[in-house]
């Protein structure tokens, strides 16, 4: 789903809260996870750690059925490049990541050339295919 988040899933986006700095970090992932509050630090479950979320603004509204808000999380997996710059992703980057510097409340943040490892590959140049270099 997070490859897909567009600005009418943010909209009741009020803050963007960093649990550490973002500034040396090529990219982030992004997910819409289904929490239990507007605010609170949510509880993190994923393999890895978690550098961020969004706080909604209390016009937000809760599910119907489940009471649960939707809110944005953005992680790093151990496998992730900030971890290990010559694995997996020393190049290209998983389909949710996402150049930090480009995102803020009700922004979806976008990839770049830094984000994505490098500059562009020979079939984006021929296809004239560019990413911001953020």
């Amino acid at each position: 789903m997070s490859a897909s988040i567009t600005p009418d899933d943010l909209t009741h986006e009020i803050e963007l809260v960093w649990l550490e700095d973002i500034q040396d970090l090529d990219y982030i992932r992004q997910c819409l996870d289904r929490l239990p509050t507007r605010r609170r630090k949510p509880a993190y479950y994923r393999n890895g750690r978690m550098v961020g979320y969004a706080i909604l603004g209390s016009t937000a509204k809760g599910s119907p059925i489940s009471g649960t808000f939707l809110r944005r999380v953005f992680w790093l997996a151990p496998h992730d490049r900030d971890q290990h710059p010559h694995g997996f992703y020393s190049t290209g980057a998983p389909v949710e990541a996402i150049d930090p510097r480009t995102l803020a409340p009700r922004v979806p943040g976008r990839k770049t050339e830094r984000s994505e490892g490098g500059p562009p590959s020979p079939a984006m140049v021929e296809l004239g295919i560019t990413l911001d270099k953020a």
